[in-house]
C-alpha cells in the first residue's frame, strides 16, 4: 500500500495521481477515436467535461445515501453534533466525503443525456465512442484504490498483507485478496473488447448498454470478494450488488427493445 508519493518535496495522493492518469489516457482515447470517425474533438471534450461533472457529483451523493443511518443519527441528535458551522462542515465531509463508482456512473449518464438532448447531439454515436472510455478510466481508478487502501478485499490465504492503512486501521496486518487489482484487470479486458466492437461497428447505438451489462455482472460477483462491508447491505446483498441487478435489467431491456425496433424497421423497409 502506498497512499502518498513524495514528488519534488510535495506529498501527492497516489489515488488522485492514478485517477489523473486515467482521465488523460481515456480522454486521449476518446479524442483520437472521435477524430478517426470524422468528428470534432472539441465537441467530445466538452461532452466529457459535462460527463465528469455529473460523475463527481453523483459519486458523492450515492456515498452519502449509503451513510443514511449516520444522517438519521445526525438529525435525531442535532445539538449533540452540531454546535458551530465548522461542526456542520465536518459532518458533511464525513457523510459526503467519499465516493461510489456507481453513483458517478449514473450521475455522468444523467447529465450526459440531458446535455446531449439539449444540444441535439447524436447520443448513439457519443455513447458508443465513450463506452470503452469508462472501463479504461476505471482500470486506473482501481489501481489507485489498491495503493490508497480503500475498496479492499476479503481475508484470504493468498494476497497482500496491508500495513499502515490510516484510512481503515482495523485491516492492518491482515492478508487480503487484492480485489482492486482483480477488478482492474477485468476492466482493462472489457476496454479492449469494447474498443474492438467499436472499431468493427458492432452493436451500433448499443455499445454503452453492452458495457453496462458486462460491468454489472463483473461487479455483482466482484462484491463477494470485497471486505469493506461498511458500505451497507439489504436482503443479504451489498448496495452495489442491488444497483448491479437494476442496471443489468435496464440495459438488457434497452438492448431487447432496440433489437426489436431494428427488426421492425428492416421489415418495413423490405415491404416498401
Amino acid at each position: 500500500m502506498l497512499p502518498y508519493l513524495n514528488i519534488f518535496g510535495a506529498e501527492i495522493s497516489t489515488y488522485m495521481l492514478c485517477a489523473l492518469i486515467g482521465i488523460l489516457i481515456s480522454g486521449f482515447y476518446v479524442c483520437r477515436t472521435a477524430k478517426k470517425r470524422g468528428h470534432d474533438n472539441n465537441d467530445y471534450i466538452i461532452f466529457m467535461l459535462i460527463f465528469a461533472c455529473g460523475t463527481l457529483v453523483g459519486s458523492h451523493i450515492l456515498f452519502g445515501i449509503t451513510k443514511f443511518p449516520v444522517i438519521i443519527e445526525l438529525f435525531s441528535n442535532w445539538s449533540k453534533y452540531i454546535n458551530s458551522f465548522e461542526d456542520f462542515v465536518n459532518c458533511m465531509s464525513i457523510i459526503f466525503g467519499g465516493s461510489v463508482f456507481y453513483g458517478g456512473l449514473l450521475g455522468g449518464m444523467a447529465v450526459g443525456i440531458i446535455y446531449g438532448r439539449k444540444k441535439k447531439l447524436d447520443l448513439s454515436e457519443y455513447s458508443d465512442i465513450c463506452a470503452p472510455m469508462v472501463p479504461l478510466f476505471h482500470f486506473f481508478g482501481r489501481i489507485g484504490c489498491f495503493f490508497g487502501g480503500c475498496c479492499y478485499g476479503i481475508e484470504s490465504p493468498f494476497g497482500f498483507t496491508v500495513h499502515g492503512n490510516e484510512l481503515v486501521p482495523t485491516i492492518n496486518d491482515v492478508q487480503r485478496f487484492p480485489v482492486q487489482l482483480f477488478e482492474a484487470g477485468l476492466n482493462l479486458a472489457l476496454f479492449f473488447v469494447l474498443a474492438h466492437l467499436l472499431k468493427k461497428n458492432k452493436f451500433k447505438g448499443g455499445l454503452f448498454a453492452i458495457y453496462l451489462v458486462s460491468y454489472s455482472i463483473i461487479r455483482f460477483f466482484d462484491e463477494f470478494l470485497r471486505g469493506d462491508t461498511y458500505r451497507g447491505f439489504l436482503f443479504g446483498l451489498s448496495t452495489s450488488q442491488i444497483i448491479s441487478i437494476l442496471i443489468f435489467i435496464g440495459a438488457v431491456i434497452f438492448l431487447v427493445v432496440r433489437h426489436k425496433k431494428k427488426l421492425r424497421d428492416r421489415q418495413e423497409y423490405k415491404t416498401e
